[in-house]
């Protein structure tokens, strides 16, 4: 599913574009992948794990826009990609009330605001799409993104024990979240 570009002015005033990635971009994105990665260790994939191939990138980033069920985009400051989300749609009857978000940033943008405006365009499709419910996880630990999650109204539900081991051997819990829509 294609997003509408859209520029955005951040908390500090400066300007970023929100688009949707282009399978040109994938050099870049699988960049941004592997610094994201390198930076935190409260994403599921990390230094450890094999990056996707170019190919594969570039085929990940064709399904997304050519997909009904899923939507992904990315904020570019200055030319380069500074984070990206993405919003899963279910698509059977039963379940198409919900959906699944997910979001990275490059560490040197953190606190400008992205997120949250990440979050509200993500909040603004789902609306569009008839969803009443979305849904999160995140890793134990990671105050940062639970912060943003709860100011955007995520609640958590549940909790899964050791369900991630960190790079350092520590056991985490991933949190699930939920946002009831009206």
């Amino acid at each position: 599913m294609k997003y509408e570009p859209k520029n955005i002015t951040l908390k500090d005033g400066s300007a970023a574009l929100f688009r949707s990635p282009e399978p040109e971009d994938a050099a870049a994105f699988l960049d941004f992948f592997n610094a994201v990665r390198a930076e935190t260790d409260f994403l599921l994939s990390g230094p450890r794990d094999p990056a996707p191939t170019l190919e594969e990138e570039r085929a990940w980033i064709e399904n997304s826009l050519n997909s009904p069920d899923q939507m992904m985009i990315v904020c570019e400051l200055g030319g380069r990609i500074a984070g990206n989300c993405h919003i899963a749609f279910k698509s059977h009857a039963k379940t198409r009330h919900r959906a699944s978000l997910a979001i990275a940033l490059r560490q040197k943008y953190w606190g400008r605001g992205i997120g949250t405006a990440m979050f509200r365009e993500l909040i603004a499709a789902a609306r569009q799409q008839g969803v009443t419910q979305l849904e999160l996880d995140y890793i134990e630990g990671n105050d940062r993104g639970r912060a943003l999650y709860e100011k955007m109204g995520f609640r958590p539900w549940g909790e899964l024990p050791d369900g991630v081991r960190q790079s350092d051997g520590a056991m985490r819990s991933i949190i699930h979240m939920r946002l009831v829509l009206d």
